[in-house]
């Protein structure tokens, strides 16, 4: 645990397993946005343990779940940012999982590339 961290002490639980959490984000890009957690406060997901990804990617399993029962997306992005350069604000693990629907964007083709303006479309051969 850390002090003032919002991720290591949060009130609004949605899932949850031995090693992680789910909560909504609080700034969602989408209806439904979760945010997968570790207990364990470390800043680099690369850090991670074994036993910590297998519950992460348990709970994206869950979330799904719960994101498809209630809201239907079309589509989703996972996500996690690792560094201030790679846009991560807040130094605990957290993976986004972000529901998509159909004409949420004109264009979504290169999905996660966008992260970096620009560089989200190439030639598709397709």
């Amino acid at each position: 645990m850390s002090v003032g961290c919002p991720f290591c002490n949060p009130s609004d639980i949605v899932l949850e397993n031995e090693r992680a959490l789910a909560v909504y984000d609080r700034f969602p890009v989408s209806p439904g946005h979760l945010l997968i957690i570790p207990r364990r406060h470390f800043p680099d997901f690369f850090q991670s343990e074994p036993d910590e990804i297998a519950a992460l990617i348990h709970l994206l399993q869950k979330g799904r779940d719960l994101l498809d029962s209630l809201h239907h997306p079309d589509g989703y992005n996972v996500g996690v940012n690792i560094g201030r350069p790679s846009g991560q604000t807040i130094m605990h693990v957290h993976v986004h999982l972000i529901p998509r629907y159909a004409g949420d964007m004109e264009d979504p083709v290169g999905g996660v590339r966008g992260v970096i303006p620009g560089k989200q479309k190439y030639p598709c051969a397709c």
